[in-house]
C-alpha cells in the first residue's frame, strides 16, 4: 500500500520506518530540509534501538523516502497519517495549530478517495475539526480515522512491529478495512485490533496515559507515607504488585514520571473536563503528586548537606527522563538540577545518550563529563536520575574513592540498601527514610 506519514519526529519516523518494513510504500514529509537531508544519510535525529538499521535498510530497499513536497506525498499515497507535534498550550490543552495546518494541506492536495489518518495524539473532537477543514478544501472523497500510538520511548520499533493492540477509531466501513488490512502483518498470531468510533478511540489514548501515570503517582504517594512509618516502599510494592487485578507494571516508586507523553497528556485530559464542566480530580491529585516528588528529591539532599549548597559538588548519573532514549523533555533531571543550582550548588553529569541535549538546555551552567565515573571524581555525593542498566552493577569501591564522601542518593531504587550500608555508604533512595532509619550509617 502507498503510505504517506507528515512529520518525521518521534512517532512519524518509527511508524513510517515500520510500514515500510512491513513491505509497504511510504514516504515521510517534513518541512525541515535539514532534517531530511540527514534522514537521506542515514543520520537519525532521536535515539530509538533499532530504528536506525531499519530506516537504512528500507531506505537501500526505497520502500522509504524522505521529502518536502507534501502535495505530491498525499498525491501518490492511499492513506495519510498526521503524525505532527501536538505541544501543550499555556492553558495546558493540545495545540492542534499543526495538525489542522496539515489538514489544509491535505484536503487541497487530495486528488481522489483517501483515508486521513489522526496519529498524533489529539482531543476528542480532532477529527472531527480535520474533517470540516479538509471538506472545505476538496471535492474528493475521504474518510478521517483516529489511530492513537502507545510506543513507549526506548522500545518503540518492537512495540511497533508487535503490538499488543491497535485501536482503530473509524465511523466508516471501507476506512476501518484499509486500515485493517495496513495493520495485519503486524499479527501474526491472533487479532489484536480494536475497532470503535472515533471520539472512544481518540479518548483512549489519554485515559491510558493518564491512568499510568496516575498508577505512578499512586506508588510514590505510598512510598512516601512508607517513609513516615516505618514500612519498605519495595516491600510493599511486591505485595501489591502479586495481586493480577494490579499487575506490577508501573508500580515502582521513584522520581515521577517525565517524557513527551505523560505530562502533557494528563495536562489534556485535565483540561478538557474543565471545558466540559468535569473535575478531573484523581488525575489532578496524580499530576500534583508528581511535581512534589521531585521536590521531596531535593528537601532530602538539603537535609543531610543544609539549604545553603555552596562549595558542594554533586556527580549526576543520569538525564534523560528514562533509559533507552536521549529525551529530555520533562525529565525529573532537569527540575532536581536547577532547584540544585539555585541552592549553590555544582553539577558534573553523564548520561549515555543525552549528553548533547542536556547543553541546550543548561549550557555552560554544568559540568558535562566523559564517563560515569569522571563525573563523580572529588563529589560530595552521587546523585542517580536515570535507571541506565550500565549504572546497575557500578563498582561501588571505585565510586567510594572517587567521592569526597560516599554517599548515594538513589532516585530510582536500583541498589541495595543493606549492602551498601556494610560495604560503609550513606545511601538515601525513595520510599523508606534511611536518613534516619535502620539502613543509616552511624
Amino acid at each position: 500500500m502507498n503510505i504517506a506519514v507528515i512529520g518525521t519526529g518521534y512517532v512519524g519516523l518509527v511508524a513510517g520506518t515500520c510500514f515500510a518494513e512491513m513491505g509497504n510504500d511510504v514516504i515521510c514529509v517534513d518541512n525541515d530540509l535539514e532534517k531530511l537531508k540527514k534522514l537521506e544519510q542515514g543520520i537519525i535525529p532521536i535515539y530509538e534501538p533499532g530504528l536506525e538499521e531499519l530506516v537504512k535498510s528500507n531506505c537501500r530497499e526505497q520502500r522509504l523516502t524522505f521529502s518536502s513536497d507534501l502535495d505530491n506525498a498525499v498525491k501518490q499515497s492511499d492513506v495519510c497519517f498526521i503524525a505532527v507535534g501536538t505541544p501543550q498550550d499555556e492553558d495546558g490543552s493540545a495545540d492542534l495549530q499543526y495538525v489542522l495546518g496539515v489538514a489544509e494541506q491535505i484536503g487541497k492536495a487530495i486528488n481522489g478517495y483517501k483515508v486521513i489518518v489522526d496519529k498524533s495524539t489529539v482531543p476528542v473532537g480532532t477529527a472531527e475539526k480535520v474533517t470540516k477543514i479538509i471538506k472545505q478544501n476538496t471535492i474528493h472523497p475521504f474518510d478521517v480515522v483516529s489511530n492513537p500510538e502507545f510506543l513507549k520511548q526506548g522500545n518503540a520499533v518492537d512495540d511497533f512491529l508487535s503490538p499488543d493492540r491497535v485501536i482503530i477509531g473509524s465511523n466508516s466501513e471501507k476506512a476501518t478495512r484499509i486500515m485493517q488490512d495496513i495493520y495485519s502483518p503486524f499479527f501474526r498470531t491472533g487479532n489484536r485490533v480494536v475497532v470503535m468510533d472515533v471520539k472512544s478511540a481518540e479518548m483512549t489514548k489519554y485515559a491510558a496515559n493518564s491512568f499510568l501515570a496516575t498508577k505512578i503517582s499512586f506508588m510514590n504517594e505510598i512510598a512516601n507515607l512508607c517513609e513516615k512509618v516505618g514500612a519498605d516502599a519495595e516491600m510493599v510494592r511486591v505485595g501489591i504488585s502479586t495481586d493480577s487485578r494490579i499487575g506490577n507494571k508501573f508500580l515502582f516508586p521513584g522520581l515521577g514520571y517525565g517524557g513527551s507523553c505523560f505530562p502533557k497528556d494528563v495536562k489534556a485530559l485535565i483540561k478538557t473536563g474543565e471545558d466540559y464542566g468535569i473535575d478531573m480530580s484523581i488525575i489532578k491529585s496524580a499530576d500534583n503528586t508528581n511535581k512534589k516528588q521531585r521536590e521531596l528529591f531535593v528537601k532530602k539532599i538539603t537535609k543531610r548537606f543544609g539549604k545553603d549548597l555552596s562549595g558542594k559538588t554533586f556527580g549526576v548519573w543520569g538525564l534523560a527522563f528514562k533509559p533507552k532514549t536521549d529525551d529530555m523533555r520533562e525529565a525529573p533531571a532537569i527540575t532536581i538540577i536547577n532547584a540544585l543550582l539555585k541552592l549553590g550548588a555544582k553539577i558534573k553529569c553523564y548520561d549515555p545518550k543525552a549528553m548533547d541535549l542536556a547543553k541546550r538546555i543548561f549550557s555552560d551552567k554544568i559540568e558535562y563529563c566523559t564517563s560515569s565515573y569522571d563525573a563523580l571524581k572529588d563529589a560530595d555525593a552521587m546523585l542517580l536520575m536515570t535507571e541506565w542498566n550500565e549504572f546497575r552493577r557500578p563498582d561501588f569501591e571505585r565510586i567510594k574513592g572517587l567521592l569526597n564522601q560516599p554517599v548515594i542518593f538513589d532516585g530510582r531504587n536500583q541498589y541495595n540498601a543493606e549492602r551498601l550500608k556494610e560495604n560503609g555508604f550513606e545511601y538515601i533512595c525513595v520510599g523508606y527514610d534511611t536518613q534516619e532509619d535502620r539502613f543509616a550509617v552511624a
